[in-house]
């Protein structure tokens, strides 16, 4: 059966041959596998075009069986194979001869040694600098299996294909495209097919290890908190990269103590002084320079020491002594002469290795991606509501008054007692008796405790000894209010009048101008004015140099309980609060009478107008400050034009306490709940509830909301452990 088979194909090709003209002219040949082969029939080749079109070109046996069809020519065909590639051999050698020699840079200069050295990568991709670490390997199966492939065919075949290669290797850009068309356009669907398959793979870059570490920082710098951590796990490099403490501070400093822009996250406020040095530590480590280089377009350490901040910016309703757990802040070995400087110059790869583990290897603190991933928790914890409550009981009447930080809570009461608490276990520490009245109002530091009472008399305590060291009177009636900054104590009373107690030079000045209780007052050091709030419905804002009142805010239908300036680097868009709070009329500030009347101010020259315009140096109080009130609203100010920007609306009754930082405001009112509100944009975010009377005191803290009522009952929620 073979035999026939053989004799009817080599008879085909015969009957072929005999068939054309002798007189006809020799045609040229195409290159076309109809042409080059038997017949379909003959050699079992579908017919089908679909078949035809998946099978492509059959280059794996094309040149078998132009063998088997030529085999009696073999020899002739070796002798012109030979010729053939000798000729080629000539025209591809110039090419080689003058490109090869341009594809090797060496590192060495041609001009001798004192010739400048030029760029020695410009000729190469990033795939082929020689100077990069990053070069990624050659891949050991696709080269052994390219291997493994090019030694089935003769020695013939691999020097065509080894030319193919050389040609392409030598080429410069330009040239290399036109290759690439060329080859390209000439390909079937499976080599097609392949080139796809295998370029995936090459064109990915890790761009992270090509580039420098500085602008690896700035591009990761720019990643949301899940997209850096995903980035930390592609490799040791990345990982590196990803859990630096330069890209870590930079999102601590993008959501601390504020609201990012991007993500709408906020995270408890650190430590202010050494967030502002280790910003200037890693802002140079960033930039690739050394602890002791000074650039002025880094961040200076300033020299002075940190200025006064308001009661709001770091505790409870009722003081600015600091709350919440601080970052602690160990010495730091480092130093400028013991810091490791980065050579800019050209190194060799392992010199490159021990300057990248030099780099890294410098001495650090507590790594800011645990910072965050701690505050991170805490953050949640907020926006879900999740907190645990302790609850604390001891005083036998309502609760007016408290203040805590991270270890301490000192509450009063109507009781006529004070009590000290140890706000982690509950547990009370001790009580504190001399007064004959209820407390109203109270404030401690790291010793001494200040309390104001119904009996007329402010009395300052050591609340760690419960030793009463003096007594202070003046007033003629009880003291409802009170706020100590440094050396100078303001308190609030029922006489109508506010006292200012200066223990710089022991003076004692009255500001009158209220017309009914002084139920808060708030002093700023800053630009030396003070905030008081009465029933009288008005807010007042006075001079301390000049003890005049400055402005009178009028807008609220009921008595103000509270006053709370903001810091002064608070800040809001506007744009984000209801339209119509932004041009409500009815809530005005009044100055001191003028002859002049003029009409009203545009809105950019009330953003811009100045609380002292005739001392321009002098400091300007904090911008925006909040009122409660027992209308059942919370005001959010500008203080320099006096206009309401938003009211909060929400509580069905009348406002006792307040308490805010740059992140949320908590009220306390009389319709026994508290709620979470967020200062830029007036949104409501969450209800307390569980006091059974009036909330009438409130703390904030990084951590914690601490309320007091007149159930007699201390309620603590805590959102680090749930």
């Amino acid at each position: 059966m073979a035999s026939n088979t053989t004799q009817t194909v080599t008879t085909v090709a015969t009957d072929r041959n005999r068939a054309q003209p002798v007189t006809n002219p020799p045609k040229r040949r195409h290159t076309s596998w109809r042409t080059q082969f038997p017949d379909e029939e003959a050699m079992g080749t579908p017919t089908d075009p679909h078949t035809a079109l998946m099978q492509g070109h059959d280059h794996e046996h094309a040149s078998e069986r132009s063998r088997h069809l030529l085999g009696e020519k073999a020899e002739e065909t070796e002798e012109a194979q030979a010729s053939k590639s000798k000729k080629i051999e000539k025209m591809i050698t110039p090419y080689l001869a003058q490109h090869i020699p341009q594809q090797y840079n060496p590192l060495g200069g041609a001009g001798g040694a004192g010739a400048p050295p030029g760029n020695i990568n410009t000729k190469f991709c990033y795939r082929h600098r020689p100077d990069l670490l990053c070069r990624r390997q050659a891949d050991e199966p696709s080269m052994e299996q390219l291997q493994q492939e090019l030694g089935k065919e003769s020695q013939a075949d691999q020097q065509s294909i080894a030319n193919v290669w050389s040609l392409f290797s030598a080429a410069p850009s330009r040239h290399r495209n036109l290759m690439l068309q060329g080859i390209l356009a000439q390909c079937c669907f499976p080599q097609l097919s392949f080139v796809s398959s295998s370029v995936r793979n090459l064109i990915k870059i890790d761009f992270i290890g090509a580039l420098p570490h500085e602008l690896g920082f700035k591009i990761l710098s720019y990643l949301d908190t899940t997209s850096l951590c995903k980035a930390a796990q592609v490799s040791r490099k990345w990982r590196q990269l990803a859990d630096d403490d330069v890209v870590w501070h930079k999102m601590c400093e993008q959501h601390i103590d504020r609201k990012c822009t991007k993500c709408g996250w906020g995270l408890p406020l650190l430590d202010r002084a050494r967030l502002r040095h280790e910003k200037r530590r890693i802002q140079l480590r960033a930039s690739g320079r050394g602890i002791n280089k000074w650039s002025p377009n880094i961040t200076p350490v300033p020299e002075d020491s940190e200025p006064p901040t308001t009661l709001v910016h770091r505790t409870s309703a009722s003081s600015d002594t600091t709350t919440g757990t601080k970052r602690s802040a160990p010495e730091d070995p480092s130093s400028p002469k013991a810091s490791s400087k980065r050579s800019c110059t050209d190194v060799t790869h392992g010199e490159a290795r021990d300057q990248l583990a030099s780099y890294f290897a410098q001495p650090k603190k507590r790594p800011w991606k645990d910072v965050y991933k701690d505050r991170f928790k805490v953050g949640t914890n907020w926006k879900y509501g999740r907190c645990s409550v302790n609850i604390l009981k001891g005083h036998t009447n309502g609760i007016m008054s408290l203040q805590f930080d991270d270890r301490t809570l000192i509450t009063g009461s109507y009781d006529a007692t004070i009590k000290v608490w140890d706000i982690k276990t509950g547990k009370e520490i001790r009580t504190l008796t001399g007064h004959t009245a209820g407390i109203r109002c109270l404030q401690f530091d790291d010793s001494k405790l200040i309390t104001g009472s119904l009996d007329r008399t402010i009395k300052v305590w050591n609340w760690r000894t419960g030793e009463l060291i003096r007594t202070l009177g003046g007033h003629t009636d009880g003291v409802i209010g009170l706020h100590m900054a440094e050396k100078l104590l303001a308190s609030g009373s029922s006489d109508h009048t506010i006292m200012v107690h200066d223990f710089n030079n022991y003076q004692r000045v009255t500001l009158r101008g209220h017309t009914d209780w002084v139920n808060s007052v708030k002093i700023d050091l800053a630009s030396r004015t003070l905030f008081s709030a009465s029933d009288d419905m008005t807010v007042k804002l006075w001079d301390l140099d000049t003890h005049q009142c400055i402005k009178t805010y009028e807008g609220h239908v009921g008595q103000v309980q509270q006053v709370l300036p903001l810091p002064h680097d608070f800040e809001i868009d506007e744009d984000d609060f209801n339209a119509t709070a932004n041009t409500d009329v009815s809530d005005t500030a009044s100055q001191p009478p003028s002859d002049n009347e003029a009409a009203l101010p545009s809105f950019s020259a009330i953003q811009e107008e100045s609380v002292f315009p005739d001392d321009p140096s002098r400091l300007s109080p904090p911008s925006y400050m909040l009122t409660g009130s027992l209308d059942g609203t919370i005001r959010l100010w500008h203080v320099p034009s006096g206009r309401c920007v938003h009211r909060f609306f929400g509580h069905v009754e009348g406002i006792w306490s307040l308490a805010a930082d740059s992140l949320r405001v908590v009220s306390g009112a009389e319709d026994k709940t508290i709620k979470i509100w967020d200062p830029r944009t007036g949104k409501h975010e969450r209800t307390l509830v569980g006091h059974t009377g009036p909330v009438t005191c409130i703390g904030l803290s990084d951590e914690r909301v601490v309320s007091g009522g007149e159930d007699g009952t201390v309620r603590i929620h805590c959102f680090t452990s749930v």
